[in-house]
């Protein structure tokens, strides 16, 4: 599941400020804060109470796993205002001008598609067969519900599965944006360096101490 929050980019004097929509995953996030709490538990404890190698080896374990779990679980986000989306997935960062979106897929992951063909998984916005089957089923429920003239209370009709919502979202914003002056540009990709150096440079020092054991 994911939530949407709200910041701010750099101003523009050129065009009024558009604020970004943020979505991230919050099960993700907990897992990625749980996972990290039980790496530096053990990973400290090896490294203050061990003999030998263990303390090099646990630093070495350290330095390839947090930048890793934290580009999987804490990383990942989707930003999107009135002119762009930017897809920060756990080693590129991605800016598509809506005017380069072609179209936002939703099967067993969700993904945008550029006008050149290239593919760019959401990360941040999982699908979830569980969250769909819940949807669906409470739909069933609502249309049980309905009233003889075919109404249903607001307070009590369905929703889309989060994520899908999430995703219409997207798609609502590529459709009436993708023509705007301000949304048009090329695909920008950047690589997140500061997760892989420090990752490779542990799997590195972990690899050696391993072969000199």
């Amino acid at each position: 599941m994911t939530t949407p929050d709200h910041q701010s980019p750099p101003p523009d004097a050129s065009r009024p400020e558009s604020k970004d929509r943020t979505y991230r995953s919050p099960s993700g996030i907990a897992g990625g804060v749980l996972l990290l709490g039980i790496a530096g538990w053990l990973g400290i404890d090896a490294l203050i109470q061990g003999h030998g190698r263990t303390p090099w080896l646990a630093l070495a374990a350290l330095i390839l796993l947090v930048p890793l779990v934290s580009a999987f679980t804490l990383r990942p986000a989707v930003f999107a205002n009135e002119d762009r989306m930017r897809i920060r997935n756990p080693f590129r960062v991605v800016v598509l001008p809506w005017g380069s979106v072609v179209s936002l897929r939703s099967g067993y992951s969700n993904e945008a598609v550029t006008a050149s063909g290239a593919k760019y998984q959401l990360w941040a916005v999982p699908v979830s067969l569980r969250a769909r089957k819940s949807a669906a089923r409470r739909q069933a429920r609502g249309a049980a519900a309905d009233t003889g003239d075919g109404t249903t209370a607001l307070a009590t009709r369905p929703s889309r599965a989060q994520t899908d919502q999430i995703m219409d979202d997207l798609r609502e914003l590529a459709e009436t944006r993708g023509k705007a002056e301000s949304a048009q540009g090329e695909p920008s990709v950047r690589w997140a360096y500061e997760i892989m150096g420090p990752a490779a440079a542990g799997a590195v020092l972990l690899a050696i101490l391993l072969a000199v054991g």
